[in-house]
């Protein structure tokens, strides 16, 4: 059986991803519930119901076991999850019919993934800071958006500001700014919530 070794491994915790390339060329995220719901520990394996309860779930730390695992530490308190380089593999390729199944098996036990914190009454509204120079003529270098629906990531919202006009469309793309989410680095992908604040900063030539 072929091997799967991870080349390079990254904690998203804003989105609540760990993400995996591995160097036969696939690249997974995997949310954080994903992987908590689907440990391997004999805790876990012993129980005839599902984990439930974790939709808000975040991975403080993670540890490596020498060079064949990873040991992930949850924010709520669960530590005793060693995922092996296989087994994250496995995880990643077989999400879709993992994360089926276990749908189908919270319905079956009267369960629920529980109440997401980043409930928000109303649309959300973030803060956005604009550290640029004066290609695109702002009036201003702060203001408060409301996210129109479907808009909830980095990427959605510079395709949002782009159809600005040409100027907007010229300096917000991927390859000529950088941007932070509540002052950490982001991704493209992202997640913004509401309160957030997004800061877009150009990129040094």
């Amino acid at each position: 059986m072929k091997e799967h070794n991870p080349i390079e491994i990254n904690l998203h915790k804003k989105s609540r991803l760990l993400e995996i390339s591995f160097d036969t060329g696939e690249n997974y995220r995997l949310s954080c519930e994903y992987l908590r719901t689907h440990g391997k520990s004999a805790e876990i394996k012993a129980s005839d119901t599902p984990v439930a309860g974790k939709i808000n779930v975040n991975i403080d730390s993670i540890e490596a076991q020498g060079n064949y695992a990873l040991r992930l530490f949850f924010d709520d308190g669960y530590d005793q999850g060693i995922y092996s380089w296989e087994t994250l593999y496995e995880l990643g390729k077989n999400y879709d019919d993992n994360w089926a199944q276990y749908l189908a098996s919270l319905e079956k036990y009267k369960l629920n993934r529980g109440e997401s914190d980043s409930i928000h009454n109303g649309p959300a509204v973030i803060t956005i800071l604009y550290f640029m120079d004066k290609l695109i003529a702002f009036t201003k270098e702060e203001e408060q958006l409301e996210l129109p629906e479907g808009i909830n990531t980095v990427e959605q919202l510079l395709e949002l500001l782009s159809k600005r006009g040409n100027r907007w469309a010229r300096a917000f793309t991927a390859d000529s700014i950088q941007f932070t989410v509540n002052k950490e680095f982001a991704e493209l992908f992202t997640v913004l919530e509401h309160d957030d604040e997004i800061a877009f900063i150009p990129k040094s030539k």
